[in-house]
């Protein structure tokens, strides 16, 4: 419908509805999901109409070119010769119709033979889709399969043709062999990989350092952002190379320095004697550097430095490490040298002792285990040091073992003391070794309603004095 030179807003007249309204029909489970429904035919009829238009154009054309191709040929002279104009416009015609022939049968040619195509499925959001990837090798060169025989070498995966790692790891990279396939990962060191990879970790740097940079939250502000430092850097190290070239100068310069600079010649002359002395003349004064030279301190003769042992500079004079220490001189040296003999000698000792240690520890260990097996304990043999036996006056209590005692004492008399005494087993083994500290904690602790004796119904009431 034409637009209508004043809107139904302004007239008030022809008002229609916003969007077509279609009847509403009741679909079914298939009408529902219709993709043609609504579809009006009639649109595609200029699409149709279009494509025709174009080809009776070219038809049109190409009979028109036809006609002049024949014309042409029929009012050519006898005698071979063509104008100029007309050579140049049959040329260009031969030209594009034999080219024109030619591509068509190339294209031909390579439809119904299918060279060069491998239909492969690429994994997208939609679920996957195929498309044409020309990856295959020619065949005169070697399969990458075929380079390393051994299966502990590179991985090959048919499916995607890749072998990731170098399959000849082993030769020589310089060789025509080994230069034509490197492994699949070569290719990802280069083009824009690298650059993106240095993106990615000045960004990460960057935060690091407290900028509020993201490579995936904000891509272009890191990119803009690595873009200024690396004009920064440049122009950096522009100005440093500038100032180094403009104090030492630059050697690869096109302009030579000077001859009698090069080669340390100066017009100074000098003669000596046989001896070495100067006869005539001044003697060459030694380069002086910036730092005070042969100035010894705390009595030294040699300077720091002069001594290297072991990674560590020092004195050569008393051989000593720390710096601006006081100058012992040899005996220094000599008293060094006796401390390394000695530490020497102790460590020596010290291998001998553990080594006699273990061997002694080893034969004990021996001679229990051959003892233990004929050797029975004697049940009745009576326990040093308990109570009941003799104990000896010069008895050593150790603080910590009689604090652990108390306490298990005290718990003890909580009834904390371990399972019940009655509730052992008949076959059950029950040691218990009573130390010096566990009496002493027993007697420490104990109460004088605890003595037998002192019980209420403890005694014979009188009946053993009859």
């Amino acid at each position: 419908e034409r637009p209508r030179k004043a809107g139904a807003v302004k007239t008030g007249k022809n008002i229609a509805a916003d969007e077509l309204l279609q009847d509403r029909i009741a679909l079914g489970f298939d009408g529902k999901r219709d993709r043609y429904n609504g579809y009006d035919a009639e649109d595609y009829g200029r699409v149709v109409d279009r494509y025709e238009r174009a080809e009776a154009l070219k038809a049109e054309v190409a009979k028109k070119r036809e006609l002049e191709r024949a014309y042409r040929k029929a009012n050519r002279v006898e005698d071979g010769d063509v104008p100029a104009d007309e050579k140049d416009l049959a040329s260009d015609d031969e030209a594009s119709s034999s080219s024109d022939s030619d591509d068509d049968a190339k294209a031909a040619d390579a439809d119904t033979e299918g060279f060069m195509e491998v239909k492969k499925r690429v994994r997208s959001a939609g679920g996957g889709a195929s498309m044409t990837v020309r990856n295959l090798r020619i065949r005169e060169d070697t399969a990458k399969y075929l380079r390393n025989l051994d299966l502990s070498s590179a991985h090959y995966d048919p499916k995607t043709r890749s072998m990731r790692e170098n399959p000849t790891p082993a030769d020589d990279p310089s060789m025509q062999f080994a230069l034509q396939f490197q492994g699949d990962n070569v290719t990802r060191k280069t083009g824009e990989t690298l650059g993106f990879e240095r993106l990615n970790q000045h960004a990460f740097d960057a935060y690091q350092k407290g900028q509020e940079i993201h490579m995936q939250a904000a891509p272009s502000q890191a990119e803009l952002l690595y873009k200024q430092f690396k004009d920064k850097k440049e122009k950096l190290s522009g100005v440093t190379k500038a100032s180094i070239l403009e104090k030492y100068g630059n050697a690869a310069a096109d302009t030579p320095a000077p001859e009698g600079l090069l080669l340390g010649q100066t017009e100074g002359y000098v003669e000596y004697d046989r001896a070495g002395r100067v006869v005539k003349g001044h003697e060459k004064p030694a380069a002086k550097s910036r730092y005070e030279e042969d100035v010894y301190e705390q009595n030294h003769t040699k300077c720091w430095g002069s001594f290297w042992r072991a990674g560590q500079w020092g004195y050569a004079c008393c051989g000593s490490f720390q710096k601006n220490s006081y100058c012992t001189g040899k005996k220094g040296l000599d008293a060094a040298a006796a401390s390394a003999t000695l530490m020497k000698d102790n460590l020596a000792a010290r291998e001998a002792q553990m080594e006699a240690q273990k061997k002694e520890e080893e034969e004990a260990a021996a001679r229990d285990a051959a003892e233990g097996a004929t050797k029975k304990k004697n049940p009745f043999e009576v326990k040093k040091d308990v109570w009941g036996g003799d104990v000896a006056e010069d008895v050593q209590l150790d603080p910590a073992k009689l604090m652990d005692a108390l306490k298990r004492e005290e718990a003890r008399d909580r009834g904390e003391g371990g399972e019940d005494e009655r509730k052992r087993g008949y076959n059950v083994s029950h040691d218990v070794d009573v130390t010096e500290e566990d009496m002493e904690a027993y007697r420490m602790k104990r109460q004088r309603k605890d003595d037998p004796m002192a019980a209420p119904d403890a005694g014979t009431d009188g009946y053993d004095m009859v």
